[in-house]
């Protein structure tokens, strides 16, 4: 599922010991779980959001973006801030931030105020996320007591999508959509109450912002993004399209020029000069592409198809990040014998597989007897891709240079599953407007004149047309994003070569590097 994967930081060479370290921990703990959370918890509402705010399908997935893009797109800029200005004072900003735009989006009465919301989260998050990670160097000497810190911060970023899951379901149904919001506002002030006296301020280090770095690719991604959704609403000849894929090209060119001339590139470009690290790089980018897909409209087709509550649909999900656990524990138990590349090809063809048998569903589909197995097959290969994928975006790094090499894996997992994302709706766009164009006519010739008002006044097919119409939009959608795992699994195939020497460094631990 959707998470945000930890990025350890550099080393410090003299770290601080704040009194209380399992509070501190404590805290450090509960806002990654807050930020992770957020964003399955939201996934499980997206039907009644849809409802409530007169959301389309296509448009809807700006719920998932606003948050993804940002928060992918100023991680590494949240990180330098940390180090810049002061890890506790950026922590407690990212906290308050996060906490003031979960209330407005929970208060949000139409499309735009949550969309503003969301984005504003995804800022928050980017700024709170990193530096929480790195507040634990600064917290626990080096030794047992770090490596037992980042354990539970890694436990913590692995299970807040499961608990994000469950925790939207029973919110949902037990009171309100608006209560995934508002269920952070709570925690991140004891967060932000607690990390004062608890957690002490770090060293500043001298460093340089890449504002233009920064805002040239989330501006870019952001406009590629609405080229896509925009095109399945309003065809590939739409002049805003077109517009929108050509100021895209324009701001992601000038992002790749600032960065080769920046002393301090928000993107370090030479990252990508290792072919394993790039085809790292390139295979969690079509990865998260399909993983963000297919909770997306599976989510949609469980509650509005199957008519599962959002507690059922919460439920329904868990035995994903389950697989996911077991799928990791086998790859770190056999990755020093045998490398990550049989476990990225594996994993890859997994989740193909995954996803291809999913292309068969339809309105006869049951969880049991259509969701669940392919489900499961998918959840076991992105669980071998995680570990080998981390692992392989920071071997043979420098110590110094590790945290921004598993940053940049996290930003390309975040921005891949926005894009991504946007290329499965604009599919779904056009399938599903195809199938409308068959039940339409199927309907008006059944629907008693009630029926038919209320079809015009809304747009919307009941069951089981509109099911027919979303069904086939859905397998669309799997389809392209199978199509991504396999994509995923050439890259690692053609692209990926694992050296002696590179075995040796899993085998006993990532070292120095050249």
């Amino acid at each position: 599922m959707p998470t945000s994967q930890p990025t350890p930081p550099p080393q410090t060479a003299a770290p601080q010991r704040g009194g209380g370290n399992g509070i501190a921990l404590l805290v450090i703990a509960s806002c990654q779980l807050m930020v992770v959370l957020d964003i399955t918890i939201v996934n499980i509402a997206l039907p009644h959001i849809q409802n409530s705010l007169n959301f389309s399908t296509t448009s809807l997935s700006w719920v998932v973006n606003a948050y993804t893009l940002t928060f992918g797109g100023l991680l590494l800029l949240g990180g330098r801030a940390g180090d810049i200005l002061g890890r506790r004072r950026v922590f407690i900003s990212g906290v308050v931030l996060f906490v003031v735009a979960s209330l407005l989006g929970g208060l949000a009465q139409n499309a735009g105020q949550l969309l503003a919301a969301r984005a504003l989260q995804g800022v928050g998050g980017a700024i709170a996320s990193p530096t929480s990670l790195a507040l634990i160097t600064t917290t626990f000497t080096e030794g047992p007591a770090r490596n037992r810190a980042f354990g539970v911060f890694a436990a913590v970023s692995a299970g807040g999508g499961a608990i994000g899951l469950l925790a939207g379901g029973m919110l949902v149904e037990w009171l309100d959509w608006r209560w995934v919001f508002f269920v952070n506002v709570p925690i991140g002030l004891l967060i932000v109450l607690a990390t004062p006296r608890w957690i002490r301020e770090s060293e500043r280090h001298p460093g340089r912002f890449d504002f233009a770095g920064a805002l040239t690719s989330t501006l870019g991604m952001v406009l590629l993004v609405y080229g896509f959704i925009r095109a399945a609403q309003e065809g590939w000849r739409d002049r805003l399209t077109l517009a929108s894929f050509a100021a895209a090209v324009v701001l992601l060119a000038v992002f790749l020029l600032v960065e080769r001339r920046s002393r301090q590139p928000i993107t370090p470009l030479k990252m990508f000069a290792d072919r394993n690290r790039a085809g790292t790089y390139g295979i969690m980018l079509s990865l998260a592409a399909a993983i963000f897909g297919m909770f997306f409209f599976l989510t949609l087709f469980v509650q509005n198809v199957l008519d599962f509550s959002p507690l059922q649909a919460g439920l329904a999900f868990l035995p994903v990040s389950a697989v996911i656990a077991v799928g990791a524990g086998l790859a770190s138990q056999l990755l020093p014998k045998y490398g990550p590349k049989p476990f990225m090809v594996t994993g890859a063809i997994l989740a193909a597989v995954g996803l291809a048998w999913l292309t068969l569903t339809d309105i006869h589909s049951t969880y049991l007897g259509s969701i669940l197995g392919p489900m499961l097959v998918f959840s076991m290969g992105m669980g071998m891709q995680f570990v080998s994928l981390t692992l392989m975006a920071v071997s043979g790094v420098p110590a110094h240079e590790s945290g921004a090499a598993s940053g940049l894996l996290n930003a390309t997992q975040q921005v891949g599953g926005a894009l991504g994302l946007s290329i499965l709706v604009t599919v779904f766009g056009t399938a599903s407007g195809n199938e409308a164009e068959t039940q339409v006519p199927r309907f008006l010739a059944q629907a008693t004149p009630a029926e038919r008002l209320q079809f015009e006044r809304t747009g919307q097919l009941p069951a089981p047309w509109g099911d027919q119409v979303l069904t086939s939009g859905v397998s669309a959608a799997f389809i392209v994003a199978a199509a991504f795992t396999v994509v995923a699994a050439v890259i690692a195939l053609l692209v990926i070569q694992v050296r002696p020497a590179d075995l040796e460094r899993l085998q006993g631990g990532i070292g120095p590097g050249p």
